[in-house]
């Protein structure tokens, strides 16, 4: 039974981390699309 919540909060910690993870990647590249130079033609 304690390996099965043990598991459980891994696979739940797993989780939590990819999300932020994600959210932090999405954030780079929203400041990098903000602050990029503008190209002149």
């Amino acid at each position: 039974m304690k390996k099965l919540i043990l598991l459980a909060l891994a696979a739940g910690g797993a989780i939590f981390a990819k999300k932020k993870l994600d959210e932090s990647k999405n954030e780079q590249a929203l400041w990098a699309s903000a602050t990029d130079t503008v190209k002149k033609s």
